[in-house]
């Protein structure tokens, strides 16, 4: 079989974004000054939170993004939640989407397949799954001792924290860290690991073999 390419040749163009928020915009804000650096050659088109009171809708506001709220709460299923998300990155023309803090599940539907990344504040498949996120990641990761954690990024599937493994970055753990100490160090990792996949996305130098993700030469 041969290996399935997200992207088939690399892009002459910025590669357009949709990003989707649950919490403050962090990753958001992130994006967007590796691309006022020039790190990252993407614009954003659509920005969609899964609740209307995020701290990253006003963030996005005074970029002068697009940002729609798709309230979770107001859909029966997740199917119907995710038609309705994915309608709106189809009608934005959204290359790839981006789960930037975003913690409701989704069903990925065909045309979007290994188009949706996610990063997660850990070295899945450790601290991960349904409810780890956000400070309980890093409270598990200091309560079982571990002395490195980090952070990937992957293809987001229909199951949490399941999809095929992009890029991983690790920090050491020190002794005397807390949850906070931890996710500032881990967040450092983040603001690299994620941009790195995306310029990866879009120079057509993914490949995915079942669930793992070889990496072609440039």
């Amino acid at each position: 079989m041969h290996p399935f390419r997200p992207v088939p040749a690399p892009l002459d163009r910025p590669i357009r974004l949709g990003v989707l928020i649950s919490g403050g915009g962090t990753t958001l804000e992130n994006f967007l000054r590796q691309i006022e650096s020039g790190k990252l050659q993407a614009e954003i088109p659509l920005v969609i939170a899964s609740r209307p009171r995020c701290g990253g809708i006003p963030k996005a506001e005074r970029a002068g993004l697009k940002c729609a709220v798709v309230n979770r709460r107001e859909f029966g299923s997740v199917s119907e939640y995710s038609e309705a998300i994915f309608a709106r990155c189809r009608e934005a023309r959204v290359d790839l989407v981006t789960l930037a803090g975003f913690l409701s599940l989704l069903e990925i539907p065909h045309d979007f397949y290994m188009r949706v990344m996610n990063i997660h504040p850990a070295l899945i498949p450790s601290f991960c799954g349904r409810g780890q996120y956000g400070h309980h990641v890093h409270e598990a990761a200091i309560a079982r001792g571990v002395k490195v954690s980090g952070c990937t990024v992957h293809f987001a599937d229909n199951d949490y924290d399941e999809g095929p493994i992009i890029v991983q970055h690790c920090v050491p753990v020190h002794e005397g860290d807390t949850p906070e100490t931890l996710a500032a160090r881990v967040f450092e990792a983040e603001c690299e690991a994620y941009p790195e996949a995306i310029r990866l996305f879009a120079a057509a130098r993914l490949e995915v073999h079942g669930r793992r993700v070889g990496i072609r030469a440039s």
